[in-house]
Parts: C-alpha cells; structure tokens; sequence
C-alpha cells in the first residue's frame, strides 16, 4: 500500500516538473524571441510608438475693448457622465438613486423639473445592454464648481465609512474650451467666431477680427513625445506652447451700446433688410464702434447680428460726390465757389438716357451742388476735366490711396471698385454715373475714411480696430499711421467741410429738416442708392440710404456713417433714416459727456475740470502709473481699493468689473452682474460665509 502511494506520488511530482519545464522551455525560447530573434519586429514597434509626437494647443488670446473690458475669451465648460457599462456599475443601485439625484438637479439646474430629470436620467437604460452608453452626460457644459457640486450628489458609490465619501462609480468629467463674448452680440461680427478647420482640426478664426488676427491670437502649438522611463512610458513636453497674445481693440463699449441702439431702434421703425453704422475718431482713425444688424429669418426674433456689411462694397449714391467735389478743388477744375452752374431738369451727356435729379434745380453755384445733391452739376464738373480721357477719373482716385488695403484689423475688408472706363461714348457715360455715385461699389469703411481725411484737416490717417498687443513679454500700442500725409489741403478740407454744412444747416439743403441738432452741430453728406437686385434689376422706391456726418463742427472728434438697406416705411428718406441715426448717435455722446474735450490737463489749473474717476485695482501702483503718465499732479483715485478680509466672501468693493470677477471667482464664487462701471454694492456682504459654487450679485455704476 505504501509503495503504491509512492509511485502515485511520484508520478504526480514528475508531472508538475515536466510542467515547470515545459513552461522554463516556453519562457526561456519567448525570451530568446523577443530579445533576438524577432528584436527587429518589435524595435520598430518601439521605435514608431516613441517617435509619435501630439499637439498641445496653445491657449487662445483674449480680445479686450478699448478700456479692458473683455469682448472675447476662453472658458472651460464641463460635461459629469457615466460610464453605464462599469465593471461595478449596479442597475438596481443606480434606479434607487435615481429619484434623489433628480430631485438635486432640479434644485441646482431648474431647466427641467424633478419629474424630467428622473425620465432623462433612466432612459438610457431602455437601450440593450450591451449599447448602454459608456459616457452619459449627466448635464452639459457647466463650470467647474457646478461639476465639484454634481459630484456631491447621491450617486451610487463605493463602500466607505463615512457617508458620501466612497468612490463614485462609473463618474467621469469630459471638458472643452469654449470661446465666450461676455457683452453677448455686442459687436458680434467684429470682434468674430472661432471653429474647427477643415485642414488641420484645430481651432481658428473663421471671420472678424478672430479672423484677421488668427496668427496672433491663436499663438504657437506646443509638442509632447512619448520617452521610456524605469517603470513606464511617460509623454514628455518636448516643446512647450506659446499662447497667444491678446489683443487690444480700440472699440469703446459705451458707444457700442448706443451705435447698436439706435441703429436697431430705426431698423425696426422703417422695417428695413437691414443696416451698418461705423463711428471713427478722426484725430487716430480708431473705429470705437461698428453695427451690423440684419432682420432675422426665424420670425419674431427681429435684428440680429449678421453679415460684416461694414466692409462690403455697395454702389454708394450721392455720399461719394464729397469724393468727387474734392477732386474738383485739387486739381483746379473748380477755382471759384461761387460760379454758377446751369442745371435743369435733364442733361444728356453721350447717351440717349438723360441724367437727372430727384427735384427740379434750375441752377446753382458749387457750394450748392453738394448742398442740394445734383447729379446734374456733379456731372458737369467731373467731366470738365475727365470728360476726353475718362481713364484718368480712377487713376486720380487711386492716387489718393482710396483703393489701396487698409488693413483696419477687419477681416472680409473689401478694396473699392471703380469699374475700369474705355476712352469711348459708353466709358463717358460711365464717368458721369461714377461721379454722382454709381458704376461704382465703395464700402462704408472706406466712405468713412475719406470723411474723416476731410474732417482732419486733410490727413488721411488709416482707420483701425486693433490698438495693441498684450502677451508673451509685450505690452504695446501701435502708432497712429497714414494712408497719406494729405488728400487736400488745408483750406480746401475747410472750404468742404462749409460744403457740407450746408447740407445740413443751408437753406436748401437735403438734410436740413432732421439734422439740425440744438445739442450738436452736425454736418455730412446724404445719399440715395436704387438697388440693382440680381435679375430684376433698378426698381423705384428700393434704395439704400445713407449719411455721412462730422461732428462737432467746431473741432470735428468724431465721423459717423450709416446705411440703411431697402426702407419699407415711415422713414424713407436718407436724412430722416440714415441721417437720423447719426444725429441721435452724435445726442447720445454729448448727453454722456463723450464730447467734451479738453486740450491738456497740464496746461494751468482747471476749476471746472472733474477730477477724473480712477478706478480701484488690485495693484495700487496702477493708480500711480496713470496719475504720473497724464500728469495728474495731486488728483486723487475718487474709487478706493477695498479693504482685505481673512474670511468669508472677499470685499469688491470700489473695484472695476475685470478686477472683481478675478478674484470672486478665484475664491470659487459664481457671479452675476448688473450695471457697468466699478462695483458699488455686493450681495451677500464682504466676509460673509458662503459656499463655495454659490452666486455673489454685483452691482455696479459710473
């Protein structure tokens, strides 16, 4: 019996050790393998997983308003899910949880009702198990102190000793970077949008300054590559991102606000297709502020931000003969202001169509060509000179720079189109029509530019919405630059400003009955376009209005230009549309005290001056930097900066908006805001204990 237990037990012994050594065998040959016999296989296996290198986005730069406050900047936004196909994921356990978590969400996201989130919740479950989704989002794009209090909630978790301290199950956040606009549609086509490229995938500029800029804003991408360590294979920054700069516009949010006011208000009244408003500086050429505003398809949502139509060519009517008058001075076809040209009701001029004016004029002197709008008279100036060599008209006009790029900052910038004219009866047809306004497409930026030459004494500085940059060791403002030194001379961008004030204050003049301002003397140019629709051509009573104004007369600061396409009532006419908007743009200024102006501080004492608001910051020695850079002497900050508390809500108090949302929200607060300017009151109260993820109201004022 022992023996036969022996040999049972040997047997039993010989098979594990041929076992062993057929598994020593099996190792040792893998071994041999992988080390020499198919090392070159898997050295390129190695050699191709360690070369391949990932892209590490750089973060995109901000674009901030002429002030700082901030037009566009990037927010991450995050997505709580589960994985529903977790190894330790329970349906019974998740279906008790359910009803509770429902009941938190309604609380905290009250877009749908406890009833809506315990539907949403279970029916992914409905599906077959095997497609149950392994990434369900709980909620969508929330900030991160929403996510931290959606993982408070009582979700199935793992086993612990304190209650809600175990491990979630199946929980997972997936985040993006979004692009914001905290001042919403403000400015919306300017400032731009970004997205995903067709080429390369990643995040670029797709129109507006987001556009124009994309080199600068979006900065340089960064490169890991993967590199073997002693206990594993780690991704290495190879080179690190460069982010981009931010970009410093010359917008001022004020006056955007009102430019989109009023242009909205007359859009609705006249039930326009839709319309433009650009308001330049003169002295520097800086846009601070660009509307575009189109009727909705979708009905009742009214006019939205839309095309760029700022920058896009239309046929420009009776504003471009300031163009044409200012070539007439120049070159010497007009010598005297005073003559007296014959008009008429018709003149044919190579062609069996007779041009004519929208009223009857039997004569007047050249001031009063541009004051009553003449096609007529234009015509007969212009082809005093251009008349036997209509190919010089465009040559002359291109001399002034006015079909040269601005290169403003705006993207989709259209170069005006004077169509090239032959040396024959048609190409002089063709001139007169391009002196009074068509034949031509000239967008408003550019018609606001030459208003603006005019305005600054015949300087012709180059408009733009870019004022610096901000990033990367720079902080920068670009210098004021010319499309030309001069278009005119100094007396002769007087004699045309006296021009077009009598548009507005002459006795005939088109816009005379809307313009006259008792708070501001404006003066300007109207103009009336027929629209040529694709295939059907000019039709009477379908225009585009316009008007370019100056304003104050007294020492031009601002330019103004509006268009208004295809009116459908009330204000039908360029003065009592386009031109009314100006007016009411140029009110709003002065109402706000926008235009009151004063040569230098410096210059001895001013008794009436304000003193100037500075506003808190949370590094006093800005205060001092601006008080030294304009000479401010002993003004002091009118805003104090708050005082610092240990606990609780931080004190924001007397802070700007930038300021205050900084450190609220590095505190871990939400914020809503209410008003402009810096912040007056603050709910709950400076040091009172709040939890994080709750909302701080602000209120603030000028």
């Amino acid at each position: 019996m022992k023996k036969e237990n022996r040999r049972n037990i040997l047997i039993r012994y010989g098979i594990i050790v041929v076992f062993i050594l057929l598994l020593s065998g099996r190792i040792v040959y893998k071994l041999v393998d992988n080390t020499v016999l198919s090392a070159p296989h898997w050295n390129k296996l190695a050699e191709k997983e360690l070369s391949e290198i990932d892209t590490i986005e750089p973060e995109r730069g901000e674009i901030l308003a002429a002030d700082g406050s901030v037009l566009a900047t990037n927010m991450i936004l995050y997505t709580p899910c589960l994985d529903l196909r977790h190894p330790k994921f329970n349906v019974d356990s998740y279906k008790t949880a359910v009803p509770r978590v429902a009941d938190s969400l309604a609380a905290h996201f009250p877009k749908k009702s406890a009833k809506e989130w315990r539907q949403y919740l279970l029916s992914p479950l409905k599906r077959p198990k095997d497609k149950w989704s392994r990434s369900f989002a709980i909620v969508r794009d929330i900030s991160f102190f929403e996510c931290e209090l959606v993982k408070t909630f009582p979700f199935p978790r793992t086993r612990a000793k304190a209650p809600r301290k175990g491990k979630l199950i199946g929980f997972k956040v997936e985040s993006r970077s979004v692009r914001v606009r905290p001042y919403g549609a403000m400015a919306r086509r300017s400032i731009g949008a970004v997205g995903v490229t067709d080429s390369i995938k990643r995040v670029h500029g797709k129109y507006g300054l987001e556009k124009a800029l994309d080199s600068l804003l979006y900065g340089k991408p960064g490169y890991t590559k993967k590199v073997p360590l002693t206990t594993a294979i780690v991704k290495w920054k190879d080179i690190p991102p460069v982010n981009g700069y931010t970009v410093r516009t010359t917008i001022d949010i004020k006056m955007q606000d009102i430019v989109e006011n009023e242009l909205n208000k007359m859009l609705e009244f006249c039930e326009a297709d839709w319309g433009t408003v650009i308001l330049m500086e003169v002295a520097t050429g800086d846009i601070k502020a660009v509307a575009n505003l189109e009727l909705s398809p979708r009905p009742g949502e009214g006019y939205i931000e839309s095309r760029n139509r700022a920058v896009l060519g239309y046929e420009p009517g009776s504003v471009v003969k300031t163009l044409s008058m200012l070539i007439a001075l120049e070159d010497g076809i007009v010598t005297n202001i005073h003559e007296v040209i014959p008009l008429g009701d018709k003149w044919y001029y190579y062609g069996k169509k007779a041009i004519q004016d929208s009223h009857f004029i039997a004569s007047a002197d050249i001031t009063g060509v541009l004051e009553q709008s003449s096609n007529i008279g234009m015509a007969k100036i212009i082809t005093r000179r251009f008349g036997p060599n209509p190919p010089a008209f465009r040559e002359r006009v291109s001399k002034l720079g006015f079909l040269e790029p601005m290169n403003s900052g705006i993207a989709g910038e259209e170069v005006p189109n004077f169509i090239p004219l032959k040396n024959d009866d048609l190409g002089r047809q063709m001139l007169a029509k391009q002196s009074y306004g068509y034949c031509t497409e000239i967008s408003p930026l550019y018609t606001a530019s030459l208003y603006n030459a005019i305005a600054n004494d015949g300087v012709y500085v180059r408009p733009r919405l870019v004022r610096g940059l901000i990033g990367n060791g720079i902080d920068t403002i670009y210098p004021v630059t010319n499309i030309r030194d001069r278009i005119c001379t100094q007396a002769n961008a007087r004699t045309l400003r006296k021009m077009l004030s009598a548009v507005v204050w002459g006795k005939h003049g088109t816009a005379r009955h809307f313009l006259q301002s008792p708070l501001v003397r404006i003066i300007g140019k109207t103009g009336t376009a027929n629209i040529n629709r694709e295939g059907i051509g000019y039709t009477r009573g379908v225009n585009r209005l316009a008007f370019c104004g100056i304003f104050p007369e007294e020492k031009p600061r601002y330019t103004c230009i509006a268009l208004v396409s295809y009116p459908k009532r009330n204000a039908m006419g360029a003065a009592s549309n386009a031109g009314t908007i100006v007016r009411k743009v140029a009110e709003a200024l002065y109402s706000r005290g926008m235009l009151d102006y004063d040569d230098s501080y410096t210059k001895g004492e001013h008794n009436n001056t304000p003193v100037p608001t500075m506003y808190a910051s949370l590094d006093p020695a800005r205060n001092d930097r601006v008080q030294k850079s304009l000479s401010l002497g002993n003004r002091k900050a009118v805003m104090a900066s708050p005082a610092k508390k240990s606990g609780g809500v931080p004190d924001v108090l007397g802070l700007g908006l930038r300021d205050a949302l900084k450190t609220l929200e590095s505190a871990g607060y939400q914020v809503r805001i209410n008003g402009r300017g810096c912040v007056t009151g603050q709910v709950p109260a400076p040091g009172s204990a709040v939890r994080k993820g709750e909302k701080i109201y602000l209120t603030l004022k000028e």
